[in-house]
């Protein structure tokens, strides 16, 4: 072959590969803030070629976007794992998970286990996890050193010092540390409110104990600064910011479990291109890409080895608050039976009003 030739085949050669990746189908992908960091964008598109729309939105929104195109106009989206399966069986606006084409040994197995649970539609798993975050205890160890689960909330020797909000996280952690589960009641209305009804109990008799019920994540905070409080329930994400200011409160993973929510990655019934969703997952997940999220967002994800690749005081908050036991222990909420939000919102109104 000639030089002339040859010089003509390379310079077609680079013309296809411009051409291809120029033409590659870009991913569509509907997410939270946050959630797809402009620094990584570019790392997938570098490595892959395929460029990256992102659109952000909530669960709210995540739903009524793909509701009104029944499926279509994005390739993956990123709901909270509780807002997945009542939604396919009304609505049909996603698709089955393959997990033949996810790296699965990227990910921490309880939590794969978990999304799968309670993601499942017609036997078929509906998302994998991406990241999660808990509520908890927030607790002043130099005032309170035994605080180790929800029913300190209830505990006299605290009295006047605990704070935590009337809302159904609150009602859950109880029944969990009082010794019963109830998300295994969530498909028995009558045994379900049985059990908030005596948790509203434990609540009523406690009240007497309680500095206030906090409304607003600031106030919660001012109030553990200035040692009015030194038992709450709140996030991780609040124990830790108070952590930085003084060493002498943390955020404490109940003995009975924090709960947790997790945000998942899910196909839509009409993506287009699932191979580069599928693609983007296992890169997310990938260990050092899932701790530049982390280090940027706070958020922990599932990725199963991203932990000794964190920033060092990022690292520090999750070994020191979530060792392997406590994250296995974590209760991820389920899908919500309408009718229980109906049962707890009379719970609440009795808490509130009894005197």
């Amino acid at each position: 072959m000639s030089k002339k030739s040859l010089c003509i085949l390379l310079m077609l050669s680079t013309f296809l590969l411009i051409t291809t990746a120029s033409a590659a189908e870009p991913l569509r992908l509907l997410t939270w803030k946050g959630y797809a960091p402009k620094v990584l964008v570019d790392k997938f598109t570098k490595e892959t070629g395929i460029p990256v729309k992102v659109t952000y939105t909530n669960n709210e929104e995540m739903i009524a976007k793909l509701r009104a195109t029944r499926g279509a106009g994005f390739d993956l989206a990123q709901p909270s794992q509780d807002r997945i399966s009542s939604v396919q069986k009304k609505f049909h606006i996603y698709q089955p998970i393959d997990l033949g084409k996810i790296k699965i040994n990227q990910i921490i197995p309880s939590m794969l286990e978990a999304v799968k649970r309670n993601t499942m539609v017609d036997g078929k798993p509906h998302a994998v996890p991406f990241c999660w975050g808990t509520s908890g205890l927030i607790v002043n160890k130099k005032k309170a050193p035994e605080a180790s689960d929800y029913t300190d909330l209830l505990n006299e020797k605290y009295a006047g010092r605990i704070s935590y909000r009337l809302k159904r996280p609150t009602l859950i952690a109880l029944a969990f540390a009082l010794g019963d589960n109830p998300f295994a009641k969530y498909n028995d209305a009558a045994a379900y409110k049985a059990l908030m009804e005596k948790v509203a109990d434990a609540m009523i008799k406690g009240k007497k104990l309680v500095k206030n019920y906090w409304s607003n994540g600031d106030q919660l905070l001012q109030s553990m600064r200035s040692e009015e409080v030194w038992v709450a329930m709140a996030w991780d994400g609040g124990g830790w910011k108070l952590h930085a200011e003084n060493p002498n409160i943390d955020f404490v993973a109940p003995k009975s479990g924090a709960l947790g929510w997790i945000d998942t990655f899910a196909l839509p019934a009409k993506s287009k291109n699932i191979e580069g969703a599928y693609k983007w997952i296992n890169f997310i997940l990938r260990p050092e890409n899932a701790a530049v999220f982390t280090n940027k967002e706070k958020y922990a994800t599932a990725s199963a080895g991203a932990m000794d690749k964190l920033d060092a005081a990022v690292r520090d908050n999750f070994k020191r608050c979530f060792p392997p036991a406590a994250i296995d222990n974590i209760k991820w909420y389920p899908p919500v039976p309408a009718k229980l939000e109906a049962i707890e919102g009379k719970i609440l109104d009795k808490v509130k009003a009894a005197r």
